[in-house]
């Protein structure tokens, strides 16, 4: 499996020759797949946990500023030796505000983009530059990638971006067993909206690109006997179907879209942990299936007003 190739250079650097004030670091890594669906009012996203070792994370969400969330894959977790609890890129970073005008590129990416890219980037460069052995990774595969989705500025209305972190090695020991390793600017891919001769329909990302499952959009396309009943116990499910189907998935309902979602998920995600969630044009979110995992508190930010939506699961009563 092509996820084993990362495996073996992201784990113990224990055994390099590394100086006496760096301790142990280890990547715990998160695969899986993201599938989502921009309706006619909202973005509904979900993602479906797959393990890719023993010590796996799952795909994890956060807001990276008012208007777009992430979802990690890859080398999302950091843990130091000689620390009790791991960093977590989906909470341990600052967040971003107005976007940067520094950060404007001619021909670039679009500021705010661009601003939270380098944000993870400055949080990565010294994690990654603390691995010494070789990571046997493949020329064009991520060391970790966020899956951007929300509203971009100027009413230019939903998107979905990939962002991808990849390194680069070089040798600086005799016996080629000590490495230094450097973390590169990110690499955006804009997934969503597709280009004008393209059909809308669902978006789904995979974490490694080569997970075997039919993607959903395969499921609906081959009327996969499990989308073939849901289909016909709700004229409701039938619709949203449908205008996937013809390429117009932006004109569904959105409640039926995310009802749909929820009803599917479960049928393609087996025993695996799937999360789903809704995003609406003012930032506005909801958990319709919130991530299984206890979340530890934050500090608060002392600017964030009291009603302000958040992506952290409430405590049950």
């Amino acid at each position: 499996m092509r996820v084993s190739l990362f495996l073996l250079g992201l784990l113990l650097v224990a055994a390099s020759p590394l100086p006496a004030q760096e301790d142990e670091i280890v990547a715990n890594l998160a695969g899986g797949r993201v599938i989502i669906h921009v309706a006619k009012e909202a973005i509904i996203f979900s993602a479906i946990d797959h393990p890719l070792e023993t010590k796996s994370v799952p795909p994890r969400v956060a807001q990276v500023d008012p208007s777009h969330i992430a979802i990690f894959f890859g080398a999302s977790e950091w843990q130091v030796s000689a620390q009790p609890k791991p960093i977590r890129l989906d909470y341990d970073v600052e967040r971003p505000g107005r976007a940067d005008p520094r950060y404007v590129r001619p021909g670039g990416e679009e500021a705010d983009l661009e601003q939270i890219g380098v944000l993870f980037l400055e949080k990565l460069r010294p994690l990654v530059s603390r691995l010494h052995h070789k990571i046997e990774l493949k020329p064009d595969e991520p060391l970790l990638e966020m899956i951007l989705i929300g509203y971009a500025p100027k009413d230019y209305g939903p998107e979905v971006w990939s962002m991808e972190y990849r390194a680069e090695q070089e040798s600086v020991s005799a016996t080629s067993d000590f490495w230094q390793t450097h973390i590169l600017r990110p690499r955006f891919t804009q997934l969503y909206p597709p280009e004008k001769h393209e059909a809308k329909t669902l978006v789904e990302i995979r974490f490694p690109v080569d997970l075997p499952d039919l993607p959903l959009l395969g499921l609906i396309q081959q009327n996969d006997p499990r989308i073939a009943r849901l289909r016909s116990s709700d004229p409701r499910f039938a619709k949203v179907i449908d205008w996937i189907e013809k390429g117009q998935a932006q004109k569904a309902n959105s409640a039926d879209a995310t009802d749909f979602m929820r009803a599917v998920l479960p049928l393609i995600a087996g025993n695996a942990r799937f999360l789903l969630g809704t995003m609406g044009e003012a930032g506005t979110f909801q958990w319709i299936v919130p991530p299984e995992e206890p979340v530890e508190k934050q500090a608060q930010d002392k600017n964030r007003p009291p009603e302000a939506p958040t992506l952290r699961k409430k405590p049950t009563p």
